[in-house]
């Protein structure tokens, strides 16, 4: 379930996903709303490219380290890839 950003305050939450395209953003608040997971989404910026950089937008998804294995394994089985490394916001 999407939860309002008061449901992180005191905690640390964990980048899982950078939706880069809004169907893949709705997609995956639907799998996480239909198994459960209680998740926080942003608009945030991140640089992308190899050769050209540039800025971008993407959405986000944030999950608290006790259910980070738990959405992890759902995103797998959906077909996802979890977000894996430093937060690349800018």
């Amino acid at each position: 379930m999407k939860q309002d950003p008061s449901y992180f305050d005191g905690k640390e939450p964990k980048l899982i996903y950078i939706a880069k395209r809004l169907r893949d953003a709705l997609r995956l608040e639907s799998i996480f709303a239909e198994t459960g997971i209680d998740y926080g989404v942003e608009a945030d910026q991140y640089r992308g490219g190899i050769i050209f950089q540039t800025v971008r937008a993407g959405a986000f998804f944030y999950v608290l380290p006790e259910i980070e294995n738990a959405a992890r394994e759902v995103m797998r089985r959906h077909g996802y890839r979890p977000f894996e490394g430093e937060n690349p916001a800018i």
